[in-house]
């Protein structure tokens, strides 16, 4: 049995600034957000197997989060010296990412996860695609790669997330089988 708070602890622990206890049933995907990403404003779509089109369809995401009975949202936010500040932004995301990585090794252990995070996986300075992905089992997908809009994640499991003017704020969830 999976002991989802001190999931939350952990997560919090090893630097999250939030952490709770996701509700799968309110992971709605939504054709409109996954349709954004063929705008490529990243510049991942067709690029990254944690994207579109690589990652699959809405219905291939929909059996596969179905697999899943628990997880946990986190976090990582901070302060911006002003609305420009690109470096606090860039040091913010890759904590973010950095925290993901660890906490997802970590419950991978003893639990099958899905890592859902903040942007493309970037576990590779290079992804592989549309070679073999090499880092399979370490891959963080895109949340809303998978349509999911990550405000209304936030607000249906009542984490906040906006945090104030002048903030930035990442957000990831780890889905959690036995």
């Amino acid at each position: 049995m999976v002991e989802i708070n001190k999931i939350v602890d952990r997560a919090l622990e090893i630097g999250f600034s939030e952490a709770a206890p996701l509700d799968i049933s309110t992971l709605e995907l939504r054709e409109d957000v996954r349709a954004a990403c063929a705008e490529n404003k990243c510049g991942q779509y067709g690029k990254n197997w944690t994207c579109p089109p690589a990652c699959g369809t809405l219905e291939e995401m929909k059996k596969l989060i179905s697999a899943y009975k628990q997880g946990i949202i986190v976090q990582t936010y901070g302060e911006l010296e002003d609305e420009f500040d690109f470096e606090t932004t860039m040091e913010l995301e890759g904590k973010h990412r950095k925290l993901m990585e660890k906490l997802s090794s970590e419950l991978s252990e003893s639990y099958r996860v899905l890592p859902l995070g903040a942007g493309a996986c970037r576990v590779c300075k290079t992804c592989s695609y549309p070679n073999p992905c090499v880092n399979e089992k370490r891959r963080i997908a895109s949340m809303e790669s998978l349509g999911l809009m990550v405000s209304d994640v936030c607000k249906k499991n009542n984490v906040e997330y906006y945090h104030g003017r002048g903030t930035q704020t990442f957000v990831g969830c780890i889905l959690i089988g036995d």
